[in-house]
């Protein structure tokens, strides 16, 4: 099987209130960029994975805070200057983790609200065994640094798939590593059913009419 993450069809987050979620995720700017559907599996704490978004500058990243702020997030971390650039995370009612940045220190013109990239954080208990496991299926790496990051090679416009170990990622979002439960989110592709190392699930595309 040959495949690349130009092959996620799609995200789902699983949530207690889709109308809800569909009005925040509107807000934000991820309306149509996410699926949603309505689940009650029990979850608790840190649900291992976040959504991050890839922005041009400062600004964007404030705009993007400012407007899931204002749509009922909570702040994890208000958006601060680091050595790689300008980031900051919230999260959503529904309880999932976003995480806006960029490597710009500095502005060069007004915001936008244009997402560069879309990125798919999975923390991973083991970055190289779960690494092993997605080659497995069919995913090309693009980028791998140990068992610090894995990210796999995907095409213009969609969600790129990339490994975090869970400790760090918990640690970068400013949550406990602690939690359990449902992840509550699913991954629709060519390459699916399964169920990966660490408990996040692919289901099968549906074919094309």
């Amino acid at each position: 099987m040959t495949s690349s993450l130009a092959s996620l069809a799609s995200v789902t987050l699983e949530v207690a209130d889709t109308e809800a979620a569909e009005s925040f995720y509107t807000a934000f700017g991820l309306g149509g960029r996410v699926r949603l559907r309505a689940s009650q599996e029990p979850t608790a704490g840190f649900r291992g994975f976040a959504l991050s978004l890839t922005v041009a500058q400062p600004a964007d990243v404030n705009a993007f805070l400012d407007a899931a702020l204002a749509a009922g997030a909570t702040e994890l971390k208000p958006g601060k200057k680091s050595f790689w650039g300008y980031s900051g995370v919230v999260q959503a009612p529904d309880g999932t983790v976003l995480k806006v940045a960029t490597s710009a220190k500095k502005d060069t013109g007004p915001a936008t609200r244009a997402i560069g990239h879309l990125v798919l954080l999975l923390g991973a208990d083991e970055v190289s065994a779960s690494k092993k496991f997605y080659v497995g299926q069919g995913l090309a790496v693009a980028k791998s640094f140990g068992g610090k990051y894995v990210e796999f090679a995907t095409g213009p416009d969609a969600v790129t798939l990339a490994l975090y170990p869970r400790r760090a990622l918990a640690k970068d979002v400013g949550l406990p590593v602690e939690g359990t439960g449902s992840h509550r989110i699913a991954f629709t592709g060519p390459a699916g059913p399964f169920t990966d190392p660490d408990g996040f699930t692919w289901e099968s595309a549906a074919p094309a009419l």
